[in-house]
């Protein structure tokens, strides 16, 4: 046996002899869509080639989605042929089975972008032409409705990009237009629990996100115009913020992406296109939440942003091509840095460090966070695959997924 197929054991046998995993990853940005990832005993400095590739995957489709890891299955979504096709792995690698569920968006990039969401044994996808699809862990499709064309709603320029979230015997999605803004399905058989009033607004590429506040279950997730919260109990809106009104850039230059931030109370929106940054506060009375502070300088394009001990990390919009990375004090909202760093792109954290993914070349960066300076370090390429790095990596008992256009590489940073 060669020396890397020796490693390659070592890593698996390390990987597999714990008495219990740290975590679950079950969909988007790991247990509670906040980016950090419950994971400990991480390397705090990668070999200088990279961390141990433990496998990898050319034949996933082409995306920008990424990974969902359970105990028994790694799964990834991708386009092939027209057709958005979920594909599942064993942990080691091995190919399971893979399903066409649905259309994919025939806008500009129409690569898949749902990342599947998995509750209960189930899982739950949405496709670029709105399917909102619930499948078996063995691949076959339970039940499926297309809520874009069940609600009429407006397709967003890119297609329809939308993470499920589950909550209880509820799955959540988010139509906009005239009809609903917000839609709970039964994860059973896809029938109708609730419907929110329409806002007049339409839908966009936010992944929606729960928390609890004021004794209330909150969906939280933007439109085109607003920020705004249901009860995911009742499916009652409770209050609209007009983000867009607090935006100076034009207002026809948008595409909201990044999931909100919460914590205590408060909320971190952003969005490219020289959107301001905002912390919100939420009010005990349900009415929409106040402003703390605004911010000019975090404006994420596609890559979201992390809240990591006292301070808000993400990348900057400087064009559609490039953008710096910046640190920005939660408390005051003041920016700590703005640096140089091949370009903007993704990013996430776990075991106190963070993970950026440059979205034009394919850096990766393992990062000590602080307010000091932008502290890089270890890093390494990602060289296979083809178009832009925009899907998000994610950590999982002790690897890294990192996803590019068709492919998929799978590393030990145990």
């Amino acid at each position: 046996m060669d020396k890397r197929k020796i490693l390659f054991a070592a890593a698996f046998i390390i990987l597999a002899s714990g008495t219990s995993r740290a975590q679950k990853q079950y969909g988007w940005l790991g247990p509670d869509r906040s980016g950090i990832y419950p994971e400990t005993g991480l390397l705090k400095v990668w070999p200088s080639s990279g961390p141990l590739l433990l496998w990898e995957n050319a034949e996933i489709g082409t995306g920008y989605s990424s990974v969902t890891v359970t105990d028994d299955a790694v799964y990834i979504t991708g386009r092939m042929g027209g057709n958005d096709v979920l594909t599942a792995f064993s942990q080691e690698g091995k190919k399971k089975w893979e399903t066409a569920y649905g259309k994919s968006s025939d806008s500009n990039f129409p690569d898949t972008r749902g990342t599947a969401t998995v509750s209960d044994g189930r899982l739950f996808l949405v496709s670029g032409m709105g399917d909102l699809v619930c499948m078996s862990k063995e691949g076959k499709i339970l039940w499926s409705v297309n809520y874009s064309k069940k609600y009429e709603g407006v397709t967003p320029d890119f297609g329809i990009s939308e993470c499920p979230l589950v909550i209880g015997n509820k799955v959540i999605a988010t139509p906009g237009g005239k009809k609903a803004a917000m839609v709970a399905f039964n994860v059973e058989n896809g029938s109708v629990i609730w419907e929110t009033a329409s806002i007049n607004d339409v839908t966009q590429y936010v992944n929606p996100v729960l928390v609890e506040f004021g004794g209330k279950k909150l969906i939280l997730t933007l439109s085109a115009k607003y920020l705004f919260a249901v009860d995911s109990n009742t499916g009652k809106l409770q209050w609209k913020f007009d983000y867009m009104a607090e935006c100076t850039a034009p207002e026809w230059r948008f595409a909201h992406i990044n999931t909100p931030l919460f914590r205590d109370g408060f909320l971190f929106i952003s969005s490219g296109y020289d959107k301001v940054a905002l912390k919100l506060k939420l009010n005990p009375d349900g009415s929409a939440p106040s402003v703390s502070w605004r911010n000019d300088d975090l404006d994420p394009h596609v890559g979201g942003a992390i809240l990591l001990g006292d301070y808000v990390y993400g990348s900057n919009y400087e064009s559609s091509s490039y953008g710096k990375w910046v640190c920005v004090d939660w408390k005051t909202g003041k920016t700590m840095w703005k640096t140089d760093w091949y370009n903007k792109g993704s990013l996430i954290a776990a075991d106190g460090m963070l993970y950026f993914y440059e979205e034009k070349n394919g850096h990766v960066g393992l990062v000590k966070p602080g307010p000091e300076k932008m502290d890089v370090v270890s890093e390494f390429i990602v060289t296979k695959g083809a178009g832009p790095y925009w899907a998000y990596p994610v950590i999982d008992n002790g690897r890294l997924f990192l996803r590019h256009g068709g492919y998929l590489a799978v590393y030990s940073i145990k």
